[in-house]
């Protein structure tokens, strides 16, 4: 939906890739945005290059101002100010909005967050939600307060994964989708129709995870082994223990091979099974410590003995 001549003067705040959908789709329907808040270039790759963030490149591109900033202070604020934003839209940012950077928009802040509030509440929503199970998921679009994740909700679009889609895949999928229903909030917002709902029920809430998050426990049954490695893919990235050693897991899945003592470990056709409590799960791809990436089936034809996980 375009928006009119006459739209609210937007600052947009988003760092990473699920960001930058959002940032095109306001472009894209001619919403007013004044400037863009990113996190600073930080270094990436082996050669630990400064990068700008892919909001910072996206903004660029479009020829918006561009605010870096580690997080929203007296500084930040500052500069904000001088852009007189009516509206701040906030996506993946990274950091918090705080007073008096929280009012000083006309129409406050709106957020677009991945998960279906008030359900995962916090930094992870995606990977919290795959990992506790849950079938469907979603992302809100909600105004921001000052209590994490509370305010009320314009509107939400709801997504049903496929078993084998990790927290990456559904992040990639929800930010093409939710990017089309913010547009149509800041839409809604200029027009004066926009309504918003006070959030329902018991919250959850989603912290950043850590390295540790990423452990498979292969004495847990099959599904919870699989919801934990689809959750923590590809960051914080899953993986296990062989030889003392971590050995990282690319790409796993169901299968319905016959039984195996947890964490002991089989060929078959394309790549291995690994036991769980309950039927194993089989892993095509994997990477041990100081190596590359590489087939599992390649990984265990190289072994002189059995290998059992989590060892």
């Amino acid at each position: 939906m375009p928006l009119s001549p006459s739209s609210p003067r937007i600052v947009f705040a988003g760092t990473p890739d699920a960001a930058v959908p959002s940032l095109r789709a306001l472009l894209a329907a001619d919403a007013n945005v004044v400037g863009v808040v990113t996190r600073p270039d930080a270094p990436r790759g082996r050669k630990r290059v400064l990068t700008p963030s892919p909001v910072a490149t996206a903004a660029e591109d479009a020829g918006l101002p561009v605010i870096r900033a580690h997080r929203l202070d007296d500084e930040a604020t500052r500069r904000i100010a001088e852009l007189d934003p009516e509206l701040g839209v906030i996506v993946a940012y990274g950091g918090l909005v705080r007073e008096p950077l929280l009012s000083a928009p006309r129409f406050g802040w709106i957020n677009l967050h991945f998960s279906l509030l008030p359900s995962w509440r916090g930094a992870a929503p995606v990977q919290h939600a795959l990992i506790a199970g849950d079938e469907t998921l979603g992302a809100s679009v909600f105004q921001l307060t000052a209590e994490l994740d509370a305010g009320d909700v314009f509107a939400e679009e709801r997504y049903t994964p496929s078993e084998r889609e990790t927290a990456g895949d559904v992040l990639t999928a929800l930010s093409d989708r939710g990017a089309r229903v913010l547009a149509s909030t800041v839409a809604e917002i200029a027009a004066g129709t926009a309504e918003a709902t006070p959030q329902s029920g018991s919250p959850s809430f989603a912290p950043k995870l850590t390295l540790a998050d990423g452990m498979l426990d292969f004495s847990r049954p099959a599904s919870e082994v699989l919801a934990r490695f689809r959750g923590v893919t590809p960051e914080p990235g899953a993986h296990t223990t062989w030889d003392g050693a971590r050995m990282k897991v690319h790409a796993a899945h169901a299968t319905d091979a016959g039984a195996l003592d947890p964490g002991h470990v089989a060929p078959t056709d394309g790549g291995i099974l690994v036991g769980t409590a309950t039927e194993p799960i089989l892993i095509n791809r994997l990477q041990p410590a100081g190596k590359g990436a590489m087939s599992a089936a390649d990984w265990h034809r190289g072994l002189r003995d059995p290998a059992v996980f989590g060892s």
